[in-house]
């Protein structure tokens, strides 16, 4: 979308000229009339670096897939489908770069041949990935992201063919600012559909974030596990006196090792030396030591 951009200032800023390849009567030149003057360098580049990260997408959503981080294939037909369309995308690819190469300036025949094995190869790829996320849309119904693909795919398949019927019969007319207008239109449009495949890869996304989630959930469960906290319920090691094994190290240790063990040991103990059951314990059954005789002061 830059490089068609790029091209369109370019020519508005240098007064609109009309170029040697254009047409008697035409005044809006054609993407290929611009690309064939001093802006072919670029023309070539920026259109190869488009589609071969176009077809990338293509090889990486066929990894995601094949890893779990997308929605996997039910079938092997819908593999089948996946491959045809990054083949017909190859394709493609392969007539844009080029028909940018052999320009209609020095080689007008190949220059159409090439723009034809475009077209063709990008409509054909979009039918067969419309057709893969068609089935997988049935299998996953819970993704509301395949039906949006889907969708989108299946109206940039319309709207292209439509556009480039149009295209053509206003070629063959003669009506050349109305082709040029439509050439401009094909070309933008072909850019926010490879635009749209960034919807495919918010599930792998998702995904990603998900796990991360998971397992930080899990590290946290295994730092309670292994008695990492704040220490708030563990009153017992406050009061002064009591030893180390007093502190409570799990409720289930607290329940049957101290509530126990302090319920009856120590229970009965200091039940005969001081005179009272209860006055000695707390209410969580920790041992409340007695009261200290009369010594200096050790609070600082």
């Amino acid at each position: 979308m830059a490089c068609l951009i790029t091209m369109l200032m370019y020519w508005a800023s240098t007064g609109r000229p009309i170029y040697s390849t254009m047409s008697e009567g035409q005044r809006i030149p054609y993407i290929s009339d611009i690309g064939a003057d001093v802006l072919k360098p670029m023309f070539i580049a920026l259109s190869a670096v488009s589609v071969v990260t176009f077809d990338l997408a293509f090889i990486f959503e066929r990894w995601l897939r094949h890893a779990g981080r997308l929605t996997p294939n039910t079938s092997v037909w819908q593999k089948v489908y996946s491959a045809c369309a990054t083949f017909a995308a190859i394709v493609g690819a392969a007539g844009l770069i080029l028909l940018t190469i052999f320009d209609c300036k020095n080689h007008n025949k190949l220059h159409n041949i090439f723009l034809a094995v475009f077209i063709i190869g990008f409509i054909v790829s979009a039918i067969f990935i419309c057709w893969e996320y068609q089935r997988l849309g049935i299998h996953y119904r819970q993704h509301s992201v395949l039906r949006i693909s889907f969708w989108v795919k299946l109206a940039f398949i319309f709207l292209e063919i439509s556009l480039c019927i149009a295209f053509g019969v206003c070629s063959k007319m003669h009506i050349w600012d109305t082709a040029a207008i439509l050439e401009w239109t094909i070309s933008f449009l072909y850019c926010l559909y490879v635009l749209s495949f960034f919807i495919d890869f918010l599930p792998a996304l998702r995904t990603k974030s998900f796990q991360s989630q998971e397992t930080e959930l899990q590290m946290a469960e295994e730092g309670d596990r292994r008695g990492v906290g704040d220490g708030a319920a563990e009153s017992g090691q406050y009061f002064r006196g009591n030893t180390q094994s007093a502190v409570p190290v799990s409720g289930y240790t607290n329940g049957h090792t101290n509530g126990f063990a302090n319920g009856h040991t120590n229970g009965n103990t200091n039940g005969h030396t001081n005179g009272s059951r209860h006055t000695n314990h707390t209410p969580n059954s920790y041992h409340k030591p007695g009261e200290p005789t009369q010594i200096a002061s050790r609070n600082f």
